[in-house]
């Protein structure tokens, strides 16, 4: 009796195509409640936009290809910085591990680097790698870098002490041990990371795309915001997380893999 209680009493999960429907149907309410609320003078147009303007918007930038050209180097940005950021933290991460002494000398300065505001390390990109896509491509891996090498490190300080030392009774060495047993206990964290870095990425690239530049979502969002074309700054605002959630998607299925392996 007392085991069928708690089964009645869970709760039934929704099914994928139920929750999909779901989920449109929260997003189209959020639209229908928008444009009433503008139509009947409840918001005002200059400040909120509007719903049916911004499809006209929207499909206007994708005729005359501006879409296109915004997101496409956005997303080069931002995956490219995606890409080194992590795999270099990562890497960093696990290293500090074989290296223990390196590790407590670097900690206070990772922290240090971490506790500060990243866009106040923009000038210096722009000075260093110019007002190309060079420099929008540092910002985001840098701060991808930064959360990767900050997870990693972290995971490998939980790893189960019990299956160290006996690899250590088993006689591996140091490197045995940490390709065996601390990169696969440490892969969780990793992959936690990339979630993470998927919004960091694609802030640097934004926060690059404001300083400096003559494309991208950035600076779409940045100049429709100086003109107050609202419409403008929503197309860029739903394009950004559109990306994120392709980004999202494709971590999604890395953990899969990293699961299953």
């Amino acid at each position: 009796m007392v085991g069928s209680r708690r089964t009645s009493g869970t709760p039934r999960l929704l099914g994928t195509w139920q929750l999909l429907l779901l989920q449109c149907a929260v997003v189209a309410g959020i639209f229908i409640v928008w444009e009433l609320a503008v139509r009947f003078g409840l918001a005002k147009v200059y400040v909120y936009g509007q719903p049916s303007g911004i499809l006209v918007r929207g499909q206007a930038l994708l005729e005359s290809g501006e879409w296109w050209r915004h997101t496409r180097l956005t997303a080069i940005e931002a995956l490219s910085g995606f890409v080194i950021g992590s795999v270099l933290g990562s890497a960093g991460g696990l290293a500090l591990w074989i290296v223990p002494n390196v590790a407590r000398v670097l900690r206070p300065i990772i922290v240090a680097i971490n506790g500060v505001p990243k866009i106040a390390l923009a000038p210096l990109i722009i000075v260093w790698f110019g007002i190309g896509i060079e420099a929008k491509i540092a910002i985001a891996a840098i701060l991808s870098f930064i959360v990767s090498l900050i997870a990693t490190y972290a995971g490998t300080a939980e790893v189960d002490q019990d299956l160290i030392r006996l690899m250590r009774s088993l006689g591996a060495s140091r490197l045995q041990t940490w390709r065996k047993v601390v990169i696969p206990a440490t892969l969780p964290w990793m992959v936690s990371a990339l979630r993470l870095n998927v919004g960091f990425s694609l802030i640097g690239a934004v926060v690059g795309e404001y300083i400096s530049a003559k494309e991208g979502l950035g600076y779409l969002v940045y100049y429709s915001g100086v003109l107050y074309d609202l419409n403008s700054v929503w197309v860029g605002i739903f394009s950004l997380m559109a990306l994120a959630l392709l980004l999202d998607l494709v971590v999604s299925r890395i953990e899969r893999k990293a699961r299953w392996s």
